[in-house]
């Protein structure tokens, strides 16, 4: 048997665990996570909801990526990193009850940086169908077309589908990362301040994806861009010094925070 091969027949033995597990989102509790001796998260309990868009904010070095990275255990790839506390998957802790391949296949992500593989771009897409034990010409041909459809970039790439990812701006690439990502029909989809190195106008086209696709998926992105949270956002979780501070409806986190070390950061006053 291949690696690819095995690697299939992993991934699809175990999705079958997490196939009854229905309505799914995040409940996080009494979240600690250490790298050695230094505690980059503090007790961070928060239950993020389906199908909206749970903003992360906060200043940099925070905690804001690092927790987002505990959702797909992206973490357990750091020499040293701990996590401590309960990450539940719709009723199923992350860390003990799902394998890591298939918590993976679930809980897509896109970073910060567009990283499509050298490949073209119907190989980028196709990628992670293939280790599923997708082969058959016709079926990932229906994959490719679907995932860069939702990822609202089909038209602009139907006819270069051979030619090489890396030829593509900077906007088009982090689509194509999303569609990539949405391939394999996870069910959340994280987002590390995935606009950060865009132009406006690309950020605007993640920005109108986003809002479409919390109709079929969850969506948790981390953002130092306010009025991006503001404009999309469902949620917002602000976080300080490895602290989840405050959480709730976005419009009342802008408007009329509880916390004040909330109501600093959002006026600007530190951070």
């Amino acid at each position: 048997m291949t690696t690819n091969e095995s690697l299939a027949l992993r991934a699809n033995q175990a999705a079958a665990e997490i196939s009854v597990y229905n309505n799914i989102s995040f409940s996080c509790s009494h979240v600690d996570l250490y790298y050695g001796a230094f505690q980059a998260l503090k007790d961070v309990n928060l239950r993020i909801e389906k199908n909206q868009i749970t903003a992360l904010i906060g200043p940099s070095g925070c905690g804001k990526s690092t927790f987002l990275r505990t959702l797909n255990r992206m973490n357990d790839l750091v020499p040293g990193c701990r996590v401590e506390g309960d990450i539940l998957l719709s009723g199923v802790n992350a860390y003990t009850e799902i394998d890591p391949i298939v918590l993976r296949r679930h809980v897509g992500m896109v970073f910060q940086q567009p990283n499509p593989f050298p490949k073209s771009i119907y190989d980028n897409v196709a990628y992670g169908p293939r280790l599923k034990g997708i082969t058959k010409k016709s079926d990932l041909d229906e994959v490719v077309e679907k995932s860069l459809r939702q990822a609202a970039i089909w038209d602009e790439l139907k006819d270069r589908l051979h030619k090489s990812a890396l030829g593509l701006s900077g906007g088009q690439q982090q689509r194509l990362c999303i569609a990539r990502a949405l391939a394999v029909e996870p069910d959340v989809l994280l987002m590390d301040e995935a606009t950060s190195a865009l132009d406006p106008i690309s950020t605007a086209h993640i920005e109108e994806l986003a809002v479409k696709l919390k109709e079929e998926y969850t969506v948790i992105m981390v953002t130092h861009n306010m009025q991006q949270a503001q404009r999309i956002a469902n949620k917002t979780a602000f976080f300080y010094l490895g602290e989840m501070v405050e959480y709730g409806n976005t419009e009342k986190i802008f408007e009329h925070p509880e916390m004040e070390r909330t109501q600093r950061y959002i006026s600007g006053n530190f951070g």
